[in-house]
């Protein structure tokens, strides 16, 4: 990374930041309840990582360290929220951030870590085929809640 440029565990005090980077994941995105913010923040397990570049939050991705009772008791990743604000794209932020997601499961003795994505453009799976992951490895299924 260069100078000015910083990777960092996020935290209650970065919410405004993260809530308007999120606008460039899901644009009208209604922001969280204080009290859900607490909730997600205190997590065991949770982390969200981010990209501060001339003291902008520009990159930010989350992951769940899951437990898990098969693979020798070994836990698993799950990264989410993979975003990076439009003018600072093609820099590496992004995969600076997912990079070191994975390091961090790796250090939590995750035996795999598990990244979904909702959007259809190829040059998006790419990116993360050029991050590391397989997309033929697994298939995974959504069902959403209705309202």
């Amino acid at each position: 990374m260069t100078r000015g440029v910083a990777l960092r565990d996020l935290g209650v005090t970065d919410l405004d930041a993260l809530v308007q980077l999120y606008q460039h994941l899901n644009a009208g995105d209604a922001p969280p309840a204080p009290e859900a913010v607490r909730a997600v923040f205190a997590h065991p397990g949770l982390r969200h990582f981010g990209l501060v570049d001339g003291g902008q939050l520009v990159a930010s991705c989350n992951l769940a360290v899951i437990p898990n009772l098969t693979r020798g008791g070994r836990s698993y990743g799950v990264i989410e929220n993979v975003v990076t604000h439009a003018d600072h794209r093609d820099r590496g932020h992004g995969r600076a951030v997912i990079r070191h997601a994975l390091e961090e499961a790796w250090k939590a003795g995750c035996y795999k870590v598990v990244l979904t994505t909702s959007r259809k453009d190829p040059a998006v799976w790419a990116f993360y085929e050029r991050c590391g992951f397989d997309g033929g490895d697994k298939r995974a299924f959504v069902i959403r809640r209705r309202p």
